[in-house]
């Protein structure tokens, strides 16, 4: 059974403190950086283990190693600040020891996506302009056919056999010294104000970004996550998420191993095997995306269900709809949810374990982490403005978009962007409540409770107005996954001839006794009318990035035309109040305005 760990330590204001007391010491050495931190831990640690996989293991003292070969390794090819080098890995023990052997001398990483090829892939590698490229054996081929894309050349090297199209990093490192790097051994070695890692956006509403994250934030989210969660050198993470993303490869790892924990990694997330394999590696911790607990839940009954030993599941993106059952299912003792982006100059925790809520921030911390939601305006895609120029403050639980106040003098507020400067210049919002002030957009939609707990609404871009009122997309589908026959959904907006704002569209994966008229009958039981979907799309899955955000840009692209849909589509007539096909002549009458929807 779930072990369920002392009640006390499960306090939010002891979470709270922890997190403080392992965040203040950060400033006060601007030169001590994670990889430093690894070397003290590989003193004191030893040979506990570190970071496991199912074919290689290194404990503490050879984490350390393979960050100083790795080290040795750049500085042989003059690699130091102002240069970067870009990572295309599978999840692996040495991922993280390649990132922190090379930012340790100065260099930047850049954490490239696995599931990337082609243009795509070669628009991420041309952000960063790197100086070399290492690639694992799987991704040898993606990595060689996008370099001809490149407008500046990079050297190539891959980790593992590629059938020799490729020098190899693990041999070159094999013969390197493993032993503590010699004081003046690094000509520059990095500050915490130095830029460490590029790590990408998913690139679900456009092309990649590649966002700056610096040593500040490497220690400042490892040890507050370390605080939170209370990691103890008896606790084992399981993170099956990819570490080219910054839960997967710095949340889950980094805040581990600075409380001396071990670190389980897969490759990827296996419903079925799940709880087996978490049970087997005997884990304690789990970093989850809200996406992998639904999946989860939907999941067979299995004897290993109540048979872990979980005391904590750490995460973002679990649904209202999802939480209870989840965690009353599995014995999960606590969960905490919280909200962060890699670029985005604050985080909202949760951790009161309030079901639906992505966290507060609390009364005491409010003067270092200023962060208010704006009223929003969709037709100008822009916060709401009054007579006076400033933004308008929403009333409790009036949806606003999510902004943090920029103030130069937390580094935890500070905004450190993207590597295009006009990217990072659209993401600042000026003159907000007052001349010269700035602040981060998070381009998210929240609401907040008279408790100082906010909840999602959806992403902008993604909430549509249709009929005058403004439809969530995420509220919407989270009504859908609940009906009777739907497996899964997909909501988006997209245009019709002759009307204002967007129609509600939903791609449906259908379950067991799917039935359209039963369907029908429940979307209007829990749905006003302006937000009921005008059109359906059945699909066998719907498609998801590497972080399990969907990807509904090509779903919304592709829209209700049969000719361009292989799938089944159907559109709401009111007249026969029914959803009925949607052949060509349907389609041609809605492109004409003949249709009164």
């Amino acid at each position: 059974m779930a072990a369920h760990g002392d009640e006390n330590k499960r306090s939010p204001l002891k979470a709270w403190l922890r997190a403080l007391e392992r965040t203040a010491p950060i400033e006060r050495d601007p030169a001590r950086t994670l990889p430093l931190v690894i070397d003290s831990l590989a003193e004191r640690c030893g040979e506990r283990q570190a970071l496991l996989s199912s074919d290689s293991t290194l404990t503490y003292r050879q984490l350390a190693a393979a960050c100083n070969r790795y080290s040795r390794w750049g500085l042989a090819r003059g690699l130091g600040r102002g240069d970067t080098v870009c990572l295309a890995m599978d999840n692996c023990p040495d991922y993280m020891a390649i990132w922190l052997g090379l930012t340790r001398i100065g260099a930047t990483v850049a954490l490239m996506n696995t599931n990337l090829r082609g243009e795509l892939l070669a628009h991420s590698l041309s952000l960063v302009a790197p100086r070399h490229i290492i690639a694992g054996a799987s991704l040898s081929e993606a990595v060689r056919s996008a370099t001809p894309l490149l407008t500046a050349s990079a050297a190539c090297w891959v980790r593992g056999d590629d059938g020799g199209h490729l020098p190899r990093l693990d041999e070159a490192i094999a013969a390197l010294p493993g032993d503590a790097l010699e004081p003046g051994e690094v000509p520059a070695a990095p500050t915490l104000a130095d830029r460490a890692l590029c790590i990408y956006t998913s690139g679900t509403t456009g092309l990649p970004k590649a966002a700056n994250v610096s040593h500040y934030r490497l220690m400042q989210w490892s040890h507050w996550f370390a605080g939170l969660i209370d990691v103890q050198p008896q606790d084992r993470m399981y993170d099956c998420l990819p570490m080219y993303h910054s839960v997967g490869g710095v949340v889950a790892t980094g805040a581990t191993l600075v409380g001396g924990g071990a670190v389980v990694l897969r490759e990827r997330f296996s419903a079925s095997g799940f709880w087996a394999d978490v049970v087997a590696a005997r884990c304690t911790l789990f970093q989850y995306i809200g996406e992998l607990c639904r999946y989860l839940l939907a999941s067979p009954v299995q004897d290993e269900d109540a048979r872990h030993t979980l005391r904590l599941a750490c995460g973002n993106g679990l649904r209202a709809d999802v939480w209870q059952e989840f965690q009353q299912r599995f014995g999960i003792p606590q969960i905490l949810e919280y909200y962060a982006a890699t670029e985005g100059n604050f985080s909202l925790y949760n951790c009161e374990g309030r079901p639906g809520a992505i966290g507060r921030i609390p009364p005491f911390l409010a003067h270092r982490l200023p962060v208010a939601l704006l009223r929003f305006d969709p037709e100008s895609g822009a916060p709401a403005r009054d007579a006076s120029g400033h933004c308008v403050r929403c009333a409790p639980r009036e949806p606003g978009e999510a902004v943090g106040q920029i103030l130069e003098a937390h580094g935890a507020t500070r905004f450190e962007g993207y590597t295009d400067a006009g990217d990072s210049s659209k993401k600042i919002l000026r003159d907000v409540f007052a001349p010269g002030d700035t602040w981060y957009r998070t381009g998210d939609l929240m609401r907040q409770d008279e408790q100082g707990f906010f909840y999602f609404v959806d992403r902008i871009g993604d909430t549509f107005r249709w009929k005058g009122e403004n439809v969530s997309t995420t509220e919407v589908a989270g009504v859908l996954a609940t009906c009777p026959g739907v497996a899964d959904a997909a909501v988006y907006g997209v245009s019709v001839p002759g009307t204002e704002g967007r129609a509600g569209m939903a791609a449906l994966v259908p379950g067991e006794k799917f039935d359209l008229t039963e369907l029908r009958r429940a979307i209007a039981e829990r749905l006003p009318g302006y937000a009921r979907p005008l059109f359906l799309r059945i699909v066998s899955a719907i498609s998801v990035t590497g972080t399990f955000k969907l990807r509904k840009q090509e779903l919304t692209l592709e829209g209700y035309d049969p000719a361009r849909v292989r799938d089944a589509l159907y559109v709401d007539d009111p007249a026969r109040g029914a959803y009925v096909p949607l052949d060509a002549r349907l389609h041609a009458a809605l492109q004409a305005g003949q249709l009164r929807l």
